[in-house]
């Protein structure tokens, strides 16, 4: 059972990167759109990241369907996951803030301020985690992606040598 799921597993893998071989655009193209989606993917704008990493990826120069698929990074699996990784991140670099907001004495002053500050965390979080995301990214797709690219030309190179040798 294990092992039929892995290998199911692993045959979408495949299929994914055979796929992500075939899109449109150099490797350097495909890994900048691949890296703006992950870096829009980060921050929490729900329904406005597909969007974001595609414009980012217009700005880049990179392929605009990977960009999109990038965003995938968050999902609803890994919303929850990701986001209080991105404020404790935020958290880290401003320090925690203000002590915890008494429910009973709220105000509309102290909502504004938490809220304010909550935000802050988060998306200075976001922006640090997207970075460092999406370099990571970019460099394994682009590794991906050219090591075939070298492979075909060292094959190209090899037949041109083996039909000059032969006539």
């Amino acid at each position: 059972m294990i092992q039929q799921t892995l290998q199911g597993i692993i045959r979408r893998l495949r299929r994914w990167l055979v796929w992500l071989w075939q899109q449109e655009g150099t490797p350097g193209q495909r890994a900048r759109g691949v890296a703006a989606g992950v870096f829009s993917g980060c921050f929490p704008f729900f329904g406005l990241q597909t969007l974001l990493g595609v414009a980012l990826a217009s700005v880049l120069r990179g392929n605009h369907v990977l960009a999109a698929i990038g965003t995938w990074i968050s999902n609803p699996i890994t919303y929850l996951p990701l986001y209080w990784f991105n404020y404790q991140v935020g958290s880290s670099l401003l320090g925690q803030g203000q002590n915890d907001l008494d429910l009973t004495r709220l105000n509309g002053q102290d909502l504004w301020t938490q809220g304010w500050a909550f935000s802050t965390r988060l998306l200075l979080g976001s922006s640090l985690v997207g970075a460092i995301a999406s370099l990571f990214t970019s460099c394994v797709v682009y590794g991906l992606l050219k090591g075939p690219a070298k492979a075909k030309s060292r094959q190209r190179i090899y037949r041109r040598r083996n039909q000059s040798k032969h006539d």
